[in-house]
């Protein structure tokens, strides 16, 4: 992903918002039990062209965090110029943050590592298909009538490969992506609504998951019969 010869410097006001939900949302993440350790990261985007991103700062404690603990990263996930604390450094999922907001226009992506997504990628690898529940429409879809598929892709530790993984399956109606044995990706126009979106999608995949624990292969999507 390369940048627009166009330049654009963060405001201070700017960067003090986003460090402070960044912050905030993360304290709420860890408080759910969705980032434990240092794990996941979130992100909001400060300018779609060329794009650049406030970042989780890699390695930290998500429930510590200050309105400083953020990386201003570029269209490739790397850090530039523009952030409170030049020594921080941004996870290598920042690529895959860029890539989501390149694509789909994110103001706002959440890695989180809850489990529900995650068994439910072992069972279905081609997909979850969820439909008939009216916790949908918290999700951005209908409650009846639609089938919603949440893409699986293969782990990988190069952002590229997940990034093009991400892209190749990637349906603008349906937010969120999950990365097998890893973990879900959601996005929306904020953090306040990608986080609506992310529970409403753990709920229903846990949903998903105890009413179909004896469906399908596992090399099959996870259907509704």
């Amino acid at each position: 992903m390369t940048d627009s010869p166009t330049t654009f410097t963060p405001s201070a006001t700017q960067l003090d918002q986003a460090g402070r939900a960044l912050a905030q949302e993360a304290a709420r993440y860890t408080r759910m039990g969705w980032m434990r350790g240092t794990s996941g990261n979130l992100s909001v985007t400060l300018n779609h062209d060329p794009l650049r991103l406030a970042v989780t700062a890699s390695g930290l404690d998500k429930d510590e965090l200050t309105s400083r603990d953020f990386v201003v990263v570029d269209g490739s996930g790397e850090a530039v110029p523009g952030g409170p604390e030049p020594a921080r450094r941004p996870s290598a999922e920042a690529g895959l943050h860029a890539r989501i907001a390149a694509v789909a226009g994110a103001g706002a992506v959440v890695h989180v590592h809850v489990l529900a997504p995650v068994v439910a990628a072992e069972r279905w690898p081609a997909g979850v298909e969820l439909r008939d529940l009216e916790m949908l429409k918290g999700f951005g879809r209908a409650a009846h009538d639609d089938v919603v598929t949440v893409p699986v892709v293969a782990n990988s530790q190069d952002m590229t490969v997940l990034g093009d993984a991400f892209e190749a399956g990637f349906d603008p109606a349906t937010p969120a992506l999950i990365v097998a044995r890893h973990g879900l990706y959601v996005w929306g126009e904020d953090l306040h609504s990608a986080r609506n979106r992310a529970e409403c999608l753990e709920w229903l995949l846990r949903f998903t998951l105890e009413t179909r624990a004896d469906a399908g292969e596992h090399t099959a999507r996870g259907r509704w019969t």
